[in-house]
């Protein structure tokens, strides 16, 4: 909400996209926000409404278009109290080449547009540099509080804002954590996150997950060229669980399809990830500024937008996970990784990780305010890190991370992250190097 208020303020505002995977919330928030902050909102849908595609392919004048639509829906479209959202937009790359001329000759209407599958169904089709773009992701931990237990998100506010690092009360602490064991269970969906929360039924969550992943299938079908793309696709997605199960997390193609080569699997990869279904870490060879330029683009690993769906596909008993099951060391270790990997990219921060021959492994690497920093993850409370000390040892970094089970803590070189800190890395990052100065 905050940001598409800057949008919609900004002197210099374009139409804007908003992108994210299907079932993120992108249709409840626009159309929120409209209701909450314009008078009005003039909502059209290119799925539902197929009739409006005629609106675009005979014209690109943005006042005919806008002629057309106050006469569909019976009321006059305002350009100073109500807000435009054309939802699955996709589905009609005329209208998306419209937005340039919104631009260019109606600024003064605000325009939002949205789709699930815009990084596949549209590629090339964005008019570049006529529009805004907002990344929308699936609810992380705090939202999840916030929805769960607004009580107990105010004291995560708290001693988030505090200006020193100090160990949380175990009074907030120790409740924060059992959250956090939920929200791995049931990640950020927020049908899903609604379906627990209401009915504390995880038969019922479970069900809501599935349906997801269903329709995510069917979408393998629906917006992919041929059976067999849509087949290696499917392929790359069933095998996300065993991938991350393995002590070496490496994307390998040969587990998704035996005999299975880079060059005919990697455009699955890349529908997967322009659909927003996976996250893409590459490794670093050598940790120096820019990192992109530092990348082994062969070796790489592959996680999924949200930690519930992983959870769902992985078959896991809930109980076990929460008991602390011997059954699950391993792909706890999985599912910690793959939420961390979900905190940095709806932070905007590009995820890397590091090796070093085969000897030593660090999760993460990440660019903050002019240094590489590296990140150690531990789902329980182990703070052992020899891939760590090895990095060190080698580039002897300012500040390093380690994100675990354990409370919050600082000695001036090293920052201790609990597991539900991590969506919050960016500003726990800058406070320790405001100490450090």
């Amino acid at each position: 909400m905050t940001q598409l208020r800057g949008w919609s303020s900004s002197s210099g505002r374009k139409p804007l996209i908003l992108k994210g995977a299907r079932q993120v919330g992108k249709t409840t928030l626009v159309k929120a926000f409209g209701k909450t902050y314009y008078g009005d909102i003039a909502y059209f849908n290119f799925e539902k409404q197929p009739e409006i595609h005629d609106f675009f392919s005979k014209t690109k004048d943005p006042q005919r278009i806008i002629s057309s639509l106050n006469l569909l829906r019976d009321r006059p479209i305002e350009s100073t109290s109500t807000l435009i959202f054309f939802d699955e937009i996709q589905e009609c790359s005329h209208a998306l080449t419209a937005l340039k001329y919104f631009q260019e000759e109606m600024p003064e209407y605000a325009v939002i547009a949205a789709g699930s599958l815009l990084g596949v169904a549209t590629s090339g089709s964005f008019p570049v540099g006529k529009v805004d773009f907002m990344q929308l992701y699936p609810m992380s931990y705090e939202e999840f509080l916030m929805a769960a237990d607004p009580k107990l998100h105010r004291a995560y506010k708290t001693y988030l804002d505090d200006k020193s690092i100090q160990p949380i009360p175990e009074a907030f602490y120790n409740p924060m954590m059992e959250r956090f064991k939920e929200y791995m269970i049931c990640g950020g969906m927020p049908e899903v996150v609604r379906t627990y929360l209401n009915t504390k039924s995880i038969e019922e969550t479970t069900k809501i997950q599935n349906q997801l992943l269903e329709s995510y299938q069917r979408d393998f079908v629906k917006h992919v060229d041929s059976n067999s793309e849509a087949q290696k696709i499917t392929y790359i997605w069933d095998s996300l669980p065993s991938q991350l199960s393995r002590d070496n997390k490496k994307f390998i193609y040969g587990a998704a399809k035996k005999g299975a080569k880079a060059r005919a699997y990697e455009d699955a990869i890349e529908w997967l990830r322009n659909a927003g279904l996976v996250l893409k870490a590459h490794r670093v060879k050598v940790p120096r500024l820019p990192l992109s330029s530092y990348r082994d683009l062969s070796a790489f690993k592959l996680y999924l937008l949200d930690v519930g769906l992983l959870f769902g596909m992985s078959r896991l008993n809930p109980k076990d996970y929460i008991d602390g099951s011997t059954l699950l060391t391993e792909f706890k270790g999985a599912l910690t990784e793959n939420f961390i990997a979900q905190a940095l990219t709806s932070q905007g921060i590009d995820i890397n990780y590091w090796t070093s021959e085969g000897k030593a492994e660090v999760d993460f690497i990440v660019d903050r305010a002019g240094q590489v920093i590296p990140l150690e993850i531990k789902a329980g409370r182990s703070t052992k890190a020899k891939s760590l000390q090895v990095y060190k040892e080698k580039y002897e970094p300012q500040l390093s991370v380690k994100i675990t089970a354990n409370n919050l803590a600082f000695d001036g070189e090293h920052l201790l992250l609990p597991l539900f800190y991590a969506g919050q890395l960016t500003t726990m990052v800058d406070k320790a190097m405001q100490i450090q100065a």
